[in-house]
């Protein structure tokens, strides 16, 4: 299978260019290349197919074989590879990507014939719990945030965020009851200012990531809803930042970050993973 690795602000995924290419099991793949020891390593695996909606179309598959509905910065990397390998004309600044979170509109900045930062029209977000809402995970008391922004998630404020063991806590979050049967993308945010939030993620399906685009969009609009920043906000996440901005006309919010590609290569996958 021949794969290109790409990564936004840390956030890494092997994607396939299924215009060539065939992925059988994509979801028994996707956990077999994800592991950092025994596989390619990354957050999980992208397939980039043909579409007839848009200019292409984006299937996203956990590290653990899970399929996701959307990802912020695997959509930005699939506009940058889409660009760079001539899957759309070089004089285009515009594009479509079709998601399972609906068709999403790209701008990409190009420099030197190669995409190198992308915006994102995520869309509308949607409060999907009180503002705030009171829970209780592994005994203790917390407050969060639910934002719809493609896929779900559960904003958390608190300080500190860098102590954080979320390789112990996280799971507790994502398969909280309250979040049953599907699971939820867990935020934990520190405000900075009106313009700054520090955020970590623990993103279902794969752990703690270095960048969640949807997470910081979903962080962004909860941030907006409770007062705390202003119409746009910078992410700092581990990998990098983020730009959000809500267009208070439209509703929809806007992402803007790097995308990079990292190598490319090929790999053998094993006939027994498909029997596991």
């Amino acid at each position: 299978m021949k794969f290109t690795k790409m990564q936004g602000i840390g956030n890494d995924y092997v994607y396939v260019d299924c215009f060539k290419e065939q992925v059988k099991e994509p979801g028994k793949v996707s956990r077999f290349i994800s592991d950092r020891h025994f596989g390619i390593g990354a957050d999980g695996l992208i397939l980039i197919c043909p579409s007839g909606k848009a200019d292409c179309r984006m299937e996203m598959y956990n590290a653990d074989g899970s399929q996701g509905t959307m990802c912020g910065n695997g959509v930005r990397c699939v506009g940058k590879y889409a660009y760079d390998h001539g899957l759309v004309p070089a004089d285009r600044r515009t594009m479509t990507v079709e998601t399972l979170g609906g068709i999403k509109t790209l701008e990409l900045e190009v420099k030197d014939g190669k995409a190198v930062s992308i915006t994102v029209d995520m869309g509308e977000g949607t409060l999907t719990s009180d503002l705030p809402e009171d829970i209780q995970v592994d005994g203790k008391d917390y407050r969060f945030v639910g934002i719809d922004v493609g896929n779900p998630h559960a904003v958390y404020y608190m300080d500190g965020i860098d102590r954080l063991d979320l390789e112990k806590t996280g799971p507790a979050f994502e398969y909280h009851e309250r979040f049953a049967p599907d699971r939820v993308n867990t935020e934990f945010i520190e405000v900075v200012d009106r313009k700054h939030l520090n955020m970590r993620v623990w993103e279902r399906g794969s752990g703690e990531t270095w960048a969640c685009g949807t997470g910081a969009t979903a962080s962004v609009l909860a941030s907006i809803l409770m007062g705390y920043v202003d119409d746009e906000a910078e992410v700092s996440l581990r990998g990098g930042k983020l730009m959000i901005r809500l267009d208070r006309a439209t509703g929809r919010l806007f992402m803007t970050g790097p995308a990079v590609e990292v190598f490319n290569g090929s790999i053998d996958i094993p006939q027994e993973i498909y029997y596991d």
